[in-house]
């Protein structure tokens, strides 16, 4: 069988504060896009066994795809195993959720497999031991997180978005943005306002990340990257998650792939620019 896992974006991420356990509130508009990695599962006698063609990804336990199937099989007392071979599409480390979509991805396809038929709500809670974006992938493809990112809401009807996402070749952890985040400016109470998201131009006024801000000092050419997008006619433009992807989001796919052939004879050969839209 196979399996396609999208990517996403943060449209809106404000991090309220620090909790006691080490992690933190969010409060976040997640939105799934038309980037995929691809999935195919074959079923074997016993273990389960992880192939990523082209890339150096762990293929163990330190891997959310092989950790998805051994928790969802434990959790089924599944005596049998699993073969999977996940062809990567989506940059890896680049604030788009790949691993966590991949995670996600497995837990639907295997559930689908395996005859479990256990419910989303219960999927969404085996997700959640296993990575904290794990959950929005199996809830739905537009979502407001808080919490931790666990406690979503369905958000239906927003406007269709024509993105242009650049990826440099770059490295930034999220556990390094974090950690440099002025959380003196995020200690208040979790008092937050939802923002009206009705059309492309509520989309465009609506766009914040606090993490940014982090990341653009530890690597100023991702400013250069936002400035490109605008200066290509993008409406809107802002970095996913704790980057460094940024996006842009355009008027329509026709801007969006005109920005892209400027795009691509600007940027090094290294750096990685896709078109998408909305899912």
């Amino acid at each position: 069988m196979h399996w396609i896992a999208p990517a996403k974006i943060n449209l809106f991420l404000k991090v309220l504060r620090k909790r006691t356990d080490g992690y933190h509130d969010i409060f976040s508009l997640l939105q799934k896009i038309t980037l995929y990695d691809e999935l195919i599962f074959s079923p074997r006698p016993e273990r389960v066994v992880l192939n990523c063609p082209g890339t150096d990804l762990p293929a163990n336990d330190s891997n959310l795809v092989v950790r998805a199937a051994k928790a969802i099989f434990a959790h089924c007392k599944y005596p049998y195993g699993i073969e999977i071979t996940l062809v990567k599409k989506i940059p890896v480390a680049a604030g788009l959720g790949g691993g966590s979509s991949d995670a996600a991805a497995t837990l639907m396809a295997l559930n689908k497999i395996c005859s479990f038929k256990l419910r989303k709500n219960e999927l969404i809670r085996i997700g959640a031991k296993i990575g904290t974006d794990v959950p929005f992938f199996i809830f739905g493809n537009a979502a407001l997180a808080s919490g931790i990112g666990d406690k979503l809401k369905h958000l239906r009807n927003l406007p269709q978005l024509d993105i242009l996402l650049i990826k440099p070749n770059i490295e930034l952890s999220t556990k390094r943005v974090y950690e440099n985040l002025n959380l003196r400016l995020t200690m208040g109470k979790n008092n937050y306002s939802i923002p009206q998201f009705l059309t492309l131009g509520d989309i465009v006024r609506g766009l914040h990340n606090n993490l940014e801000s982090v990341s653009l000092k530890i690597y100023p050419e991702l400013t250069d990257l936002k400035k490109m997008l605008l200066r290509s006619g993008a409406l809107g433009a802002l970095m996913s998650g704790s980057g460094p992807t940024v996006f842009g989001i355009f008027k329509n796919g026709k801007e969006a792939k005109k920005a892209l052939e400027v795009i691509e004879k600007e940027v090094s050969g290294q750096t990685l620019v896709f078109l998408a839209k909305s899912l």
